[in-house]
């Protein structure tokens, strides 16, 4: 049974306040409501006496950004602790990590970026995020000063952070006198020794948006991306001849320069424009190339073509760039010829391209060692649901695997010095952190002693990779969390988990995104309190594969993945240790659109939900969702991308639901939950609301993920009756 917030509230301490329904936030058909405002004391829990609290499961910093440094043994990565970021570095042989930076508040501010100089004695980075469609940056805690995006720079000596500009990206030049970056799509430098003024000045005028800042290893040049909407160039810019031109212009969207070692030649990627409608499966397209310019000859040309059928779209790996120059004088590329995703190489003269990974997985995470002689990458060999490091030539040859066994690893920088392998890394009940495995020596924390003692690792439970049937038959795989006092013949409430999107994977342990770093600690936190959870992989995401990925008829075009929730509520029903009566599901972003779409569908099934920041109504969203569609299918593919949202069924939704959503959300419009709202009083479903003012789509201050969090606990406490009244 439902119980209402207007209930609740007998239970609960000031400040609620009774607001008319003619107010933005209500819930059910009453004349009087109750709101939980921003700011105050958190509800109280509904749910058993737990173990541990939310709090303490998401008070272990996150780590992100790691980066070597060009010369030396030293790394720095980003750390993000209860929504404090700072700056961490560490130095080999012994890698004890230290913070460099003091910044002491949770203010919302991002930190990223961290680029070393060459010496490795400095950090140029970067503070806040990017602005809005009306050019406003962030701004989650509403002060009255407006926020900005700047580029900040750091001695390691010293410690004192320094403001450089107002930008972002910033690419240091070999020299380390100058920091080039961008603003308002144009690029700019600044200088990094001259630090009595510091005055910025841009450094040449180009159409189009400025990207992919990249020094030649003399310094001399800097090439770049213009991104022209349709069409794209790499431009080269000659700081001494003050010569701006593009070597190899073409129709197509180049992207991803890399500079030979030499400096006189500049290899990219060339992808043949095309106009796809929205979210159709992208398995095949004109075939994308490399190429390569001469800049002293002024002459280019192709060295390597992807061929016809899969692996002809181009897609990328998470890396600094697309394309490696390896020391032999091949080029390392990612491509998907056998519908999984993995890296090849091809001589720098032309050819057949050689394999150098193989087999039913995907290559992720990519980096070149510093003297060029190896790739070092993460991917899912033999191990599905978690990420392993490997190193390979570029020539070929058997991978050799750098980490194992039952934690996940990702990220990986290589030392210029030693060639120790540094990288992020995390378990089932061990946060992310930094590691560092020495050539010689085994792997270790960099800054364990960062790690709160009240983090609750040793009350965590250990999920397990589970698979099951699709309504259409389509195996689906996920991981299973078991409540620790679980007992055969308990008939406990369950919960489904959504990941967003919808390019993502869930893995067996702390998620190497933020974002569902948050998210698997939630669904922990849901496991202490008695229920079982199960965090679908659903179509559409990452690690199974091309045609998984690009799964028919997903999303705008049928909302086939949402055959993927049903089959796992189906699952669960039929588990012996669950209530088949009390089944809700959660997920944010994509995740939130298919916890809405199995409310609207299937309340039913589904006894109760928690969405955040969901996608409601597809032809909203994307108001030119059928624009690539021959005009006689236009108005054919409007109505399926509606009838594929939830909004199309909110007549036949009767399951409370809890919707959270900031209203600076520059991913999902705060106008998706404004209209869905709507409908559900119109329609007398029961629904609460929690709205952040300000707040962005990822939420930026902790608070507001420790507040969304209880939120969705005591909602499933209160909706799925985990305890007696």
């Amino acid at each position: 049974m439902y119980t209402p917030l207007s209930i609740l509230a007998e239970r609960l301490p000031l400040p609620f306040f009774a607001v008319p329904t003619t107010m933005r936030y209500s819930f059910g058909p009453s004349r009087w409501i109750l709101v939980l405002l921003l700011g105050v004391v958190p509800l109280v829990p509904a749910a058993a006496q737990s173990s541990f609290s939310i709090e303490e499961v998401l008070s272990a910093p996150v780590p992100s950004s790691l980066v070597a440094a060009p010369s030396g043994d030293r790394v720095a990565w980003v750390q993000n602790a209860e929504g404090v970021r700072n700056l961490w570095v560490a130095d080999g042989p012994s890698y004890e990590g230290r913070r460099i930076t003091d910044y002491e508040e949770d203010d919302g501010q991002r930190l990223g970026d961290p680029t070393f100089t060459p010496d490795g004695n400095r950090l140029v980075y970067v503070r806040g995020g990017y602005a809005n469609r009306r050019g406003v940056h962030p701004n989650p805690r509403s002060r009255p000063e407006p926020a900005d995006r700047t580029v900040w720079m750091v001695d390691l000596a010293d410690g004192a952070p320094r403001r450089l500009a107002e930008g972002h990206a910033p690419a240091v030049a070999p020299s380390g006198n100058v920091v080039a970056y961008l603003k308002d799509d144009q690029v700019w430098t600044v200088s990094l020794t001259d630090t009595s003024t510091f005055e910025p000045s841009r450094f040449f005028t180009i159409r189009g948006s400025a990207e992919s800042l990249r020094w030649s290893p003399d310094g001399e040049k800097l090439a770049f991306v213009s991104d022209r909407g349709d069409h794209s160039f790499v431009g080269v810019y000659d700081r001494t001849s003050g010569r701006l031109h593009y070597p190899d212009p073409g129709v197509d969207e180049d992207r991803a320069p890399a500079w030979a070692p030499d400096g006189d030649r500049l290899a990219f990627v060339r992808v043949p424009h095309e106009e796809d409608p929205a979210y159709a499966p992208d398995r095949t397209g004109l075939p994308w190339s490399i190429r390569v310019a001469d800049l002293e000859a002024g002459t280019a040309r192709t060295v390597w073509r992807a061929d016809s059928g899969r692996g002809s779209a181009f897609q990328p790996i998470r890396a600094d760039n697309q394309i490696f120059w390896g020391a032999d004088g091949r080029i390392v590329f990612p491509w998907e010829k056998t519908g999984w995703l993995h890296l090849y190489s091809v001589p720098v003269s032309g050819g057949m391209a050689t394999a150098l990974t193989q087999g039913p997985f995907e290559v992720q995470f990519v980096t070149g060692t510093p003297d060029r002689e190896e790739i070092v990458y993460a991917s899912n060999q033999g191990d599905r649901h978690r990420r392993h490091l490997w190193r390979v030539s570029p020539s070929g040859g058997p991978p050799e695997a750098l980490t194992d066994g039952t934690g996940i690893e990702w990220a990986p920088a290589v030392t210029a010095q030693s060639g120790d392998v540094a990288f992020l890394a995390s378990g089932a009940r061990t946060p992310a952190h930094a590691e560092v495995r020495p050539e010689a020596g085994e792997r270790r924390w960099m800054a364990r002693a960062s790690l709160p003692d009240t983090f609750p690792d040793d009350r965590l439970v250990t999920p397990e990779p589970v698979s099951f049937p699709a309504t259409d038959g389509k195996t689906v795989h996920g991981q299973l969390f078991r409540p620790p006092d679980a007992e055969a013949g308990d008939d406990r409430p369950a919960v489904l988990f959504f990941h967003g999107g919808p390019r993502r994977q869930m893995l067996l342990g702390f998620h190497y995104r933020g974002y569902y770093h948050n998210a698997y600690a939630l669904n922990q936190y849901l496991a202490q309190q008695g229920y079982v959870v199960l965090a679908v992989n659903y179509r559409g995401g990452i690690g199974y594969g091309l045609e998984f990925r690009e799964a028919r008829n997903y999303g705008p075009r049928g909302a086939s993945e949402y055959r993927d929730a049903v089959g796992a509520g189906l699952y669960l029903q039929n588990r012996p240790a669950v209530d088949p009566e009390r089944i809700g599901l959660w997920g944010g972003s994509y995740g939130g659109y298919l916890t809405a779409l199995g409310l609207a569908r299937a309340s039913d099934l589904f006894a109760s939900g928690v969405d955040l920041h969901g996608v409601h109504d597809w032809t909203a969203i994307r108001e030119n969702i059928a624009r690539n569609y021959p005009p006689s299918e236009q108005r054919a593919a409007r109505q399926r991308a509606f009838e594929a949202s939830p909004m199309a069924d909110v007549e036949d939704w009767t399951s409370p639901v809890l919707l959270v959503h900031g209203d600076d959300d520059r991913n999902v419009p705060f106008s998706e939950t404004v209209d869905l709202v709507g409908a559900l009083r119109r329609h007398e479903v029961p629904h609460d609301v929690l709205v952040f003012p300000d707040e962005v789509h990822g939420f930026l201050l902790h608070e507001n993920w420790l507040r969304a969090y209880r939120a969705a606990a005591d909602h499933f406490a209160r909706t799925l009756e985990t305890t007696d009244e």
